[in-house]
């Protein structure tokens, strides 16, 4: 019973690694992108998805996928639909299933965020919605229909997935801090990140020049709320796609990592910065 107990606790925060573990570093994965680029040049387009394989120690726990969808009209507001969804294999299912997708809705000039959603099945239920008021600078936050107050926001705010996103119009260097407005619906705060190094890593899908990215964490809830010194880390692609291909995360229980498996609709050959 005990060391079921403590496996119940790995696969919690495997839930956790599975989308905090990506969104929530993505969340401080922030960047000031105005003007940066036009839409036909940036490094990312529709058809674009990217597919990762998120393993606690040597356990394979799940597989979280990101995906840039066509475009459509939000709000009046000609869209980037961006998805992210997430799941455990089926061995971890048993113990604790996870089903969890995340909706983003950025203007394709991508300089603020229009619509977020977020929808978690299982054990730990959510139907969220984020509904953007330009025009009053503030979100609304609602859960199963149950609104929050509104929240004011910053210029240009994205929200916790759309940001990963923006960040990627960012060219990198050593030693550069990114910084951004971010909301969750609940808080808007300025996200900060660090650009460590430049390094070689093997990853499934092969060997990759990259950037380590580290983001703070005084702003990530769940898991990492328990671990004082959390830390995260992502490897990114030193060209100009400037894609994922590592994360690695340290909370209560150990560490997770997710490595890119799959990468479709992306642009090949491209030279590095």
């Amino acid at each position: 019973m005990r060391h079921f107990r403590c496996y119940q606790k790995i696969v919690h925060s495997l839930k956790w690694g599975l989308t905090s573990t990506l969104v929530a570093l993505l969340t401080t994965f922030c960047i000031s992108a105005r003007s940066q680029a036009i839409e036909n040049k940036f490094p990312f387009h529709p058809g674009e998805k990217l597919i990762f394989q998120v393993r606690w120690a040597f356990i394979p726990a799940g597989e979280a996928v990101l995906e840039v969808l066509p475009v459509e009209t939000v709000n009046t507001v000609k869209s980037y639909h961006f998805v992210m969804t997430a799941k455990t294999y089926e061995h971890i299912d048993f113990i604790y299933m996870v089903r969890d997708r995340i909706d983003s809705y950025t203007d394709v000039g991508m300089t603020h965020s229009i619509l977020y959603k977020k929808v978690k099945k299982g054990r730990s239920r959510k139907s969220v919605v984020v509904n953007f008021d330009w025009k009053k600078r503030e979100v609304q936050y609602s859960n199963f229909g149950e609104k929050m107050p509104p929240v004011s926001i910053l210029p240009g705010s994205f929200d916790p997935l759309s940001v990963f996103y923006a960040f990627r119009l960012h060219e990198l260097k050593e030693n550069a801090v990114i910084r951004a407005p971010v909301t969750d619906g609940k808080k808007s705060v300025i996200g900060k990140a660090r650009v460590i190094k430049r390094e070689k890593i093997t990853v499934p899908t092969g060997v990759y020049d990259t950037y380590l990215v580290e983001p703070e964490l005084e702003h990530i809830g769940g898991v990492f709320k328990k671990s004082k010194n959390a830390k995260l880390q992502i490897w990114v692609t030193t060209d100009k796609r400037r894609i994922p291909v590592k994360v690695k995360s340290e909370v209560i229980v150990g560490s997770f990592v997710a490595e890119l498996i799959s990468a479709e609709g992306i642009d090949k050959n491209v030279p590095s910065n």
